[in-house]
């Protein structure tokens, strides 16, 4: 089942955060969730690919971009996962309202 731009499974993930080493995060994408990641903080940007079901991602830096609501709440926050690459914040397991990372330059 597909929610606005967000496909929509019954499965589960373990919300833990896990770290590759003392200086990555990795975050939870939430469970049951496939989150689209674009080019840019807003839903207007472009797919650059689907983060799948259970996935973690680090946060490189966020930047304030269109406001989404997801499982998480509403938020205007998108999360640099890599170079080019944002996925809106209401859908990452941060544990935080707010920032969790610098902000994006």
């Amino acid at each position: 089942m597909a929610i606005g731009d967000t496909e929509v499974n019954a499965g589960s993930a373990d919300e833990a955060v896990s770290t590759l080493d003392a200086s990555v995060v990795l975050y939870p994408v939430a469970p049951g969730y496939r989150v689209n990641v674009r080019s840019g903080p807003g839903t207007q940007y472009r797919i650059v690919k689907v983060l799948p079901y259970g996935a973690r991602v680090p946060i490189n830096c966020q930047k304030p971009g269109e406001t989404v609501t997801g499982p998480y709440g509403t938020t205007n926050l998108w999360d640099n996962i890599a170079n080019g690459q944002f996925v809106a914040d209401a859908y990452i397991n941060t544990g935080s309202d707010g920032y969790v990372a610098p902000r994006c330059a």
